[in-house]
C-alpha cells in the first residue's frame, strides 16, 4: 500500500471510529471527526498532510499525490 492509500484509509478509520465513539461514550468525540475532515479540506489546497509525513518517514512508498 502507498502513502495515498494510506492515508485515505487512516483518515476512515478514524471518522467511523469517532462517530461509533459518539454515539456510544460522549458526543464530544465528534471533535475527532471535525479535526481529520479540517485536515483533510486544508491538504486539498495546500498540499500538505502530517499523515503523509509520518508515513513517509516510517518508509512507506509514496504515492502519486503525496512525494
Amino acid at each position: 500500500m502507498n502513502i495515498d492509500k494510506l492515508v485515505l484509509a487512516i483518515a476512515g478509520t478514524l471518522i467511523l471510529v469517532s462517530i461509533a465513539l459518539a454515539m456510544t461514550v460522549s458526543t464530544a468525540w465528534l471533535w475527532l471527526t471535525a479535526v481529520v475532515g479540517t485536515m483533510m479540506l486544508q491538504s486539498a489546497f495546500t498540499g500538505f498532510c502530517p499523515m503523509a509525513l509520518i508515513l513517509k518517514s516510517l518508509g512507506v512508498e509514496p504515492g502519486s499525490a503525496f512525494k
